[in-house]
């Protein structure tokens, strides 16, 4: 979780030609969207982070700063991933994240270098939600995110975000229940929780 009082104070300096301020939120923030689209695509995450980045560099002078700035970062994330997927399926008229998954967008993506087989079964069961779902999962239990916030990220009210959360935590506990433990209130948690540490980038 950041503090957003921190992040535009970075972003007002950013504003003012601090390129050293600008820096420094990115590497605030850029963990967390890395392990956002690695969850996604794998292989591709690399281009996706920095075509995220770029956006916001892009927008800065744009960014709303009664709003969250990693809110905002998310959302940009968020909305490159559905590019990527409308890309790729070129014969389809649009992505829609409330009813294609990643797993309708490009089948089973390949496989992450040294997750284990428990983080492994947590990625395979996200991966066949809908995108809007798993987004809401990952934002609540990997960013702490209030479902104000998670609601910016998505562009739906706070009310919207409460029902999807309801929806996307009994699906994906119904669908580890089939296979693991982690089908119960705490190994949900435990399991999303490994998850995110081994998405996590190998920084030097």
């Amino acid at each position: 979780m950041t503090d957003d009082r921190a992040d535009h104070e970075l972003l007002r300096a950013w504003r003012a030609k601090d390129a050293g301020s600008g820096d420094l939120l990115v590497r605030r923030h850029f963990a967390s969207i890395y392990a956002f689209l690695r969850s996604k695509t794998p292989e591709h995450v690399d281009e996706l982070v920095q075509a995220t980045f770029l956006a916001c560099v892009e927008s800065v002078e744009r960014i709303d700063e009664a709003r969250s700035f990693r809110a905002y970062l998310f959302g940009i994330a968020r909305r490159q991933l559905i590019y990527y997927y409308r890309q790729r399926q070129r014969h389809l008229d649009r992505f829609d994240p409330m009813l294609e998954s990643v797993r309708d967008a490009v089948g089973s993506p390949s496989q992450i270098v040294a997750i284990r087989q428990e983080e492994l079964v947590v990625l395979e069961a996200l991966n066949v939600l809908p995108l809007d779902l798993q987004i809401t999962l990952e934002l609540h239990y990997w960013e702490g995110m209030a479902v104000a916030e998670i609601g910016e990220v998505l562009g739906v009210p706070a009310g919207t975000v409460k029902s999807r959360l309801h929806r996307a935590r009994e699906s994906l506990r119904a669908a580890l229940a089939l296979v693991t433990e982690a089908g119960t209130s705490d190994g949900l948690q435990r399991g999303l929780a490994g998850l995110h540490r081994a998405l996590q980038p190998l920084l030097p």
